[in-house]
Parts: structure tokens; sequence; C-alpha cells
């Protein structure tokens, strides 16, 4: 068991560094457009309207563990995750509250949340927000004990 953890971890970390690419590309978030894990956390124990919490990341991470009520779209790192984010929200109201998130790697390498906020942001979305992620999913999600789900 031990071996596949580390396998998956490493899997992972070799994801995020292989997208070169997505990562030159890669730029800041307005402060404005981060939510905190411990934020986000309050608003699903205390709201009665949910957000569209949308995972963007690799679709192993999600299996292994995400955000209760959450949907994996893709990665947003690739053309085709990006697709598949915008058929999920293309008829959905520019005002629909949507929290998009990774978590595969700490946040300033992550090729995913910028690619795909940035399509939300095109497509006229304009309730939108990234959910901060500083070291990794299992760090400041699982960890913390916030609600979290496996499998798909």
């Amino acid at each position: 068991m031990k071996t596949a953890k580390r396998f998956t971890l490493l899997f992972l970390f070799t994801v995020c560094l292989m997208s070169t690419q997505a990562i030159a590309q890669w730029s800041p978030i307005a402060p404005g457009r981060l939510i905190s894990p411990e934020d986000l956390a309050k608003m699903l124990q205390s709201s009665k309207e949910k957000p569209l919490m949308l995972q963007v990341g690799s679709h192993m991470l999600f299996l292994q563990a995400h955000i209760s009520g959450s949907e994996y779209v893709g990665p947003g790192a690739n053309e085709g995750g990006l697709q598949q984010l915008r058929k999920r929200v293309e008829s959905l109201p520019r005002n629909k509250f949507i929290i998009l998130y990774c978590g595969c790697c700490p946040w300033n390498h992550c090729p995913n949340v910028k690619p795909a906020d940035d399509a939300l942001h095109n497509m006229g979305f304009t309730n939108v927000k990234v959910l901060y992620i500083a070291d990794n999913f299992g760090t400041n999600w699982v960890d913390k004990g916030y609600p979290t789900a496996k499998g798909d």
C-alpha cells in the first residue's frame, strides 16, 4: 500500500511538472477572486444555496479525495479539460456562483486553475472564485477535516 501511495504522489507531482507550457502561461489570480479553504468550509456548513464546485485537476486526484458535492470536469491545463468545463457551464446563468479548485501541487506551480478561471471569465461568468490551496489538497483540505468524498 505504501508503494501505491508513493507512486500516486509521484504521478501527481510529475503531472504538475510536465505541463511546462501551462506553467509558463500561469499568472496570479486577483486576490478578490480567491476563497480560502476555511471560508469555503464555513460557507458549505451554513449556506442553503451551495455553489457549483468544479475540480479542474487530475481525475486520479478527484477519485482519491474531493470536496463533497463537487464535480470533476477535467484538467484546466489542456484543451480537452477546458472544453469539458465550458460544456458543463454553457447553459448556466452568467451570475451562477462557481468555485474552481485543483490541489495537485503548490499554488504557484498549479497548471490548472488559472486557465480554467480565464475560460469562465471569457465566457462572461461574473461570480467565480478559485479555492486557494497553498500546498496541496491533502494538506489544505483533507487534513483539516473539511467535507471530503472519495470516488466518482
